[in-house]
């Protein structure tokens, strides 16, 4: 008898031991907001990704970087923000001074943040270039002369901030471009990069990476004396309920296969 049971009791262990070895890992969705600039290469990450960790679901919202910013802060449930400035994500980040984060916004986790990639800031024209626009030099005459209709990010854009940047290069003044009708606004860069692509403007400022994957011509890329570097941070938020996972998926990002698809689509990583 002592032997039987001994016996059931062995069978009860390795039946229970079987039963956890099979148990499939609990599912786990990470909501990314990231810049709309980096739609298609991230779409095309999510779906190695996902196919590498069953059970893992990425859901994505993009936008502008201004706008995922005023979402987190008011609430929105977001896992890992990837910005196409460091001005949106120092707005949330509790380490940044008073300057930089005048709100005193507490939003990411601390050790998360990186500086995943660099872009480039670039000038695009419709098929055929009808204005024969050259470069930025060649640009910047124009506007002033009132002889073209440019398309650019709106001001709460990081796209839009650097164009600013660039017409303060060459003392152009954007209040005085906008009323005399030369300018029109995009709230995102994929915006800016549709109204180029059906020629509905002359020109148009956006990323290096939007107008390559929308098979546009670029005559120009803005120097670091222009606008500055166009580097995009990164980071896990503090009120995530899936942290770890949504650094692991940062950090697939950032090295190995995520790192050779941004590259495939333009982007300069620099994690």
């Amino acid at each position: 008898m002592k032997r039987f049971l001994a016996l059931l009791l062995c069978l009860v262990i390795v039946l229970s031991m079987t039963a956890c070895g099979s148990k499939k890992a609990e599912p786990t969705e990470i909501t990314v907001f990231a810049a709309a600039s980096m739609t298609e290469a991230m779409t095309e990450i999510k779906e190695a990704y996902e196919k590498a960790n069953p059970g893992v679901t990425i859901t994505y919202n993009f936008d502008s970087s201004g706008t995922l910013k005023t979402q987190i802060q008011e609430g929105a449930v977001c896992d890992l923000f990837i910005s196409a400035a460091q001005k949106q994500m120092n707005q949330l980040d509790v380490s940044c001074d008073a300057e930089k984060n005048p709100d005193g916004l507490d939003f990411v986790l601390q050790g998360s943040r990186i500086n995943l990639l660099e872009n480039k800031v670039a000038m695009v024209v419709p098929d055929g270039n009808p204005k024969g626009i050259e470069s930025f030099d060649q640009l910047a005459q124009l506007l002033k002369d009132g002889e073209v209709f440019m398309a650019m990010g709106n001001e709460d854009v990081p796209v839009g901030q650097y164009t600013q940047k660039i017409f303060a290069y060459y003392e152009l003044v954007e209040a005085d471009l906008a009323a005399a009708g030369k300018l029109t606004y995009g709230s995102n860069v994929k915006e800016v990069t549709t109204q180029v692509k059906e020629g509905s403007v002359d020109c148009g400022v956006v990323y290096g990476t939007d107008a390559t994957s929308a098979g546009l011509t670029i005559v120009d890329t803005a120097t670091k004396d222009m606008c500055g570097q166009v580097i995009y941070p990164a980071a896990v938020m503090k009120n995530s309920t899936v942290a770890d996972a949504a650094q692991a998926f940062l950090n697939y990002i950032a090295t190995g296969d995520g790192r050779a698809v941004l590259e495939k689509y333009g982007f300069s990583p620099l994690a």
